[in-house]
Order: structure tokens, then C-alpha cells, then sequence
């Protein structure tokens, strides 16, 4: 079996394919949502071109199916796959299709979607619900050895704290204001990304030497951000897609703060996740004010965070990969 991966040149899709071996080209696209009106056309000929460079890579590769999974990066490779009538599975992640979904649809075979309540989204019979695919590692994750192999002391709490794969800068900002007292109520590992973490490692310097020792901060982290959540207590992060099924399979209580120009996809993310009791939710305006009494909070209910726990567990779904493997194989004719 063989695969090719389509992306956005120096992207996070390349480095990943980089890393684990999987061929990858470079398509050319660009988003049109919210952009002016010079930007949108620039961008629709970037689309264009990135449909011809994903027909002719196509063409080469000859796949039996493709499977996309959203944004605008999706639209070049779906159009072209269209065109060459060769069978589309879009996975959409997200509880709320985005605009690109939604248009990109109708030329799709199947769409599969991570939760029941997606389906209404889309035609009748089009979507299939697989679940949210998450990796094994992450269901067969030990907090004490992830704590021991990032040096974290077992009999302290431990929060979690990252804004996604480049940062939250408005998150980073907060977590500065408020350091030393959250600190004090827990170690802390934060992701801050590479354009903060020069100020993460100056205020981890300024402060009192005991409080050093509880302060982690990365610019980035590839495997080992499983053992980062697996050894968190608690989490703060953006409302992304992959909270959907990470943060079930670890049990992990978490604090949301969706990203306020990302649509309603984070927004509803994380009210999915309050409405089932595992998460709380942070808006973006108000984290220098109520970051710290909500973290500081939960860590003191034990009680709370317990039952949130319990009810992250529950939405979990272990099978999902499977599912969205079965139904390429279906769409290829396997």
C-alpha cells in the first residue's frame, strides 16, 4: 500500500510527513474566508494553480481513493480529485463544518465526522460517523512515567498549558502576568511556541529559585506532548479539534479558551465539551482576569475535578481509526 501526502510547503503536514517517512508534494492554496477583497483574488488563483499542480501529482500517483480532513488546503486536492473521478472521503474533525467543508462536500463520496450531531450538517445519507481518531500511545499513556521522564515531581499538581502547535500569544501573556501565584498552586509545563519562548525563559529566570524548578516551558513538543498531558492534572488550551479526542482518551479536565478569529469551530468545540462536563470555558478578553481563581479553583475541588475527569473518559472513542480505514477501503473498492 502507498501513500502521498498533499500539503502547504514548509508546513506542520511537511514536517510530520518529513518525520515519519511519508512521501509528501507541495500544492499551493490559499483561504478566502474574511480576506480582503485583493487578498481573495490572489488567493483564487493560488487555488487554481494548486488544483493544476494537484492534477498533475494525481495523474503521476494514480491513488484508488483520497482522504482530506478540511481548511483550505483541501480545496486544490478535492477539485482536482473530482475532476478525475476518483473517490473523496473528507474527515471533518471540528463539531461545525467550516465554509470549505461544507462547498467541498458535494464533490466528496463520504464525509465522516467525529459525532452524531455533525450528520445534520450535510445531505442525507453523506455522512458517516467514525469518531475522533487518536493514537494508541495516547490511551496507553502512565502518568508517573510521564512525569518522571519530564523530570516532574509526583506529589504536586501539574497543569498544562499550550495554545496549539505556534502558541497562544494572548495565553502566554496571561500565564506571565500571573506566574508566580499560579506556581505556587501547581508545576507547570507551557507551550508557548517559538516566538514567545525567549520571554518564557527570561520569566522562568526572574523567578525565585524554588518556583524555577515548577516552571517548563517549551517552544514546541513533538512525542513528547503525550507524556506532557498524560502527566497534567489539568489543561489550558485553545478549543482546536484535536481536544475533541486527545483529551477523552487521557481523562483529561480541561480549561478552553477558544480562539476568538476562528469562526465558530473552537467556539462550539468547547461548548461541546462544557455541555458534557468535562471542560470549563475561558474567553479570549478575559484571561488576564480570570485565568488564575479558574485554575486555581478546580485544583482545589477535587471533587469537581474528578467528575470532570470521569466525564472526559466518557467521550472517548478508541475505534475511530478503524472505522475511517474501513470506509476508504470500501471507497476504493478493496
Amino acid at each position: 500500500m502507498e501513500f502521498l501526502y498533499l500539503g502547504g510547503a514548509n508546513s506542520i503536514e511537511a514536517q510530520l510527513a518529513d518525520r515519519f517517512g511519508i512521501p509528501f508534494r507541495a500544492v499551493q492554496s490559499g483561504s478566502l474566508r474574511g480576506q480582503k477583497p485583493w487578498t481573495v483574488l490572489r488567493n483564487s488563483l493560488k487555488i487554481a494553480f494548486g488544483a493544476g499542480q494537484a492534477y498533475a501529482t494525481l495523474s503521476r500517483f494514480r491513488p484508488d481513493v483520497i482522504l482530506v480532513t478540511g481548511g483550505y488546503m483541501s480545496v486544490p486536492v478535492v477539485l482536482a480529485g473530482y475532476v478525475k473521478r476518483i473517490p473523496i472521503l473528507i474527515y471533518l474533525p471540528d463539531i461545525v463544518p467550516g465554509l470549505a467543508i461544507k462547498r467541498l462536500s458535494r464533490w466528496a463520496s463520504r464525509v465522516a465526522v467525529s459525532f452524531a450531531e455533525t450528520t445534520a450538517a450535510f445531505a442525507a445519507g453523506k455522512a458517516i460517523v467514525t469518531g475522533y481518531p487518536v493514537r494508541r500511545e495516547f490511551f496507553e499513556a502512565d502518568r508517573k512515567q510521564a512525569r518522571e521522564r519530564l523530570q516532574l515531581a509526583q506529589d504536586s499538581p501539574v497543569v498544562m498549558i499550550y495554545g496549539g502547535s505556534r502558541g497562544a500569544h494572548s495565553i502566554n501573556v496571561a500565564v506571565a502576568q500571573q506566574l508566580p501565584a499560579l506556581l505556587r498552586k501547581a508545576q507547570m509545563v507551557h507551550v508557548c511556541g517559538r516566538e514567545d519562548i525567549d520571554e518564557a525563559e527570561a520569566n522562568k529566570g526572574a523567578l525565585p529559585t524554588l518556583l524555577q524548578d515548577r516552571y517548563h516551558p517549551f517552544a514546541y513538543l513533538h512525542e513528547e506532548m503525550i507524556d506532557a498531558l498524560a502527566a497534567a492534572d489539568l489543561v489550558v488550551a485553545r478549543a482546536g479539534a484535536s481536544i475533541l479526542g486527545e483529551f477523552p482518551a487521557l481523562g483529561l479536565p480541561s480549561v478552553l479558551i477558544p480562539y476568538p478569529y476562528a469562526g465558530q469551530h473552537q467556539e462550539a468545540n468547547a461548548d461541546y465539551m462544557v455541555r458534557h462536563g468535562a471542560a470549563v470555558k475561558l474567553q479570549d478578553r478575559d484571561l488576564c482576569e480570570q485565568l488564575l481563581p479558574t485554575v486555581a479553583g478546580l485544583l482545589q475541588d477535587s471533587k469537581r475535578l474528578s467528575a470532570m475527569r470521569n466525564c472526559a473518559q466518557k467521550l472517548s472513542n478508541a475505534g475511530a481509526a478503524s472505522r475511517i480505514v474501513r470506509e476508504l477501503q470500501v471507497l476504493a473498492g478493496a
